[in-house]
C-alpha cells in the first residue's frame, strides 16, 4: 500500500463544494473526498455540506454511523492531515497554557 498524501486543514478548506469545488471532509485525521457519493448520502447533501472543507469528526461521530457507513469510508479516502493538524496537536483558540499567558503579559510591560 502507497503511503496516503498529507493535507493541511488549510488545503482540505477551499474543497467546500461551492461554486463547482469538490467537496472534502476530515474524520478522524483523515481526508476524504466525498464529492460522487454527497447525492446518495441517506440524510441528503445538506449535510455533507455543512461541514465540507471542514473536521466533520465531531459530527460524524455523534449522529453514531452504521458500521457499514464506516466501511464505506475507505472507498473515498485521499489522504491524511498533516502530524501539525491533527485533533490531539490542534492549538484550540483560548488554549493558551499559564506559561504562554505570562509570556504575553511580560512582553507587553515596559
Amino acid at each position: 500500500m502507497s503511503a496516503l498524501t498529507r493535507y493541511s486543514l488549510k488545503d482540505v478548506a477551499p474543497k467546500d463544494g461551492k461554486n463547482g469545488a469538490d467537496t472534502w471532509i476530515v474524520i478522524h485525521d483523515m481526508v476524504y473526498d466525498v464529492t460522487r457519493y454527497k447525492a446518495e448520502h441517506p440524510g441528503g447533501p445538506e449535510l455533507i455540506d455543512e461541514y465540507a472543507g471542514q473536521d466533520a469528526t465531531i459530527p460524524f461521530d455523534d449522529f453514531g454511523h452504521s458500521s457499514e457507513a464506516i466501511r464505506m469510508l475507505k472507498d473515498y479516502l485521499i489522504g491524511e492531515l498533516i502530524q501539525e493538524d491533527k485533533r490531539g496537536n490542534r492549538k484550540k483558540k483560548g488554549s493558551d497554557t499559564v506559561k504562554d499567558k505570562k509570556k504575553r503579559i511580560r512582553s507587553n510591560m515596559p
